[in-house]
């Protein structure tokens, strides 16, 4: 059976970070103020002579081991509480998804079961949501750099969405806003590729589009007609690149 661990999951006793918007895009404060050092002070001795102050430091340099060491640290020994932390300071950063924090938990040896409750956790409150991620990620993706729905799939794929997430998010893209936003690169492009014959220009510029993963019928027609626009001889361009 599961152990659930009572703690509020809002950072607000971090200081300011990331609430449940976050995981539709928004970033927070920086890294520091979820880390485990965080609202700890630095203290001193009072009250000793040079020669005690010396032996005492030495005596605790030669006591310390490893989980005295974490402690003096702030690590928490809890793994639920661990995982918690390590998750707060990745969101910090950058929204990501499920799979990616549940991939950094196992990297530190997290116990899945931990990793379970905390992941579970962080869902509830809206701190993990794969879905806004993905809507996110195909709206900054298609208008920051062109990336075309077959591109945007494979990034999310690799991200860890769930398929039937990736196309909810990717549905959002239709056929039409595809090929204007392939004209605007095509257009952008075309003035670089002028003094080259015209079998060149047709393969740098539908080259360019294949790589944003617009597909082979479009990335042609775009091109060729782009290619036209500016008096190009078209005739024998209808077969595939």
């Amino acid at each position: 059976m599961t152990r659930r661990t009572e703690w509020p999951v809002s950072v607000s006793d971090h200081g300011a970070g990331p609430g449940p918007e976050f995981a539709a895009g928004y970033t927070a404060g920086s890294e520091g103020a979820y880390g485990p050092e965080a609202g700890q002070g630095s203290g001193s001795r009072t009250g000793f002579g040079e020669g005690e102050g010396r032996r005492a430091r030495s005596r605790s340099r030669n006591s310390g081991s490893p989980s005295s060491s974490r402690a003096e640290k702030g690590e928490p020994r809890d793994p639920v509480e661990q995982a918690r932390n390590i998750c707060l300071r990745l969101l910090t950063g950058t929204p990501r998804t499920r799979k990616q924090l549940a991939d950094a938990l196992r990297k530190r040896e997290i116990p899945d079961e931990a990793a379970e409750e905390v992941l579970s956790r962080f869902e509830d409150v809206g701190l993990i949501d794969d879905a806004a991620f993905a809507d996110a990620w195909v709206e900054s993706r298609h208008h920051g750099r062109g990336l075309a729905r077959r591109a945007l799939v494979r990034e999310l794929r690799t991200k860890g969405v769930d398929s039937a997430v990736i196309d909810e998010a990717v549905g959002q893209l239709d056929s039409e806003q595809e090929e204007a936003t392939a004209r605007e690169m095509v257009a952008r492009k075309l003035r670089s590729t002028r003094g080259l014959d015209r079998d060149k220009r047709l393969r740098r510029l539908a080259g360019m589009l294949a790589r944003k993963g617009y597909g082979e019928g479009m990335a042609l027609r775009v091109v060729r007609q782009a290619l036209e626009e500016e008096g190009e001889d078209t005739e024998g361009l209808d077969e595939p690149f």
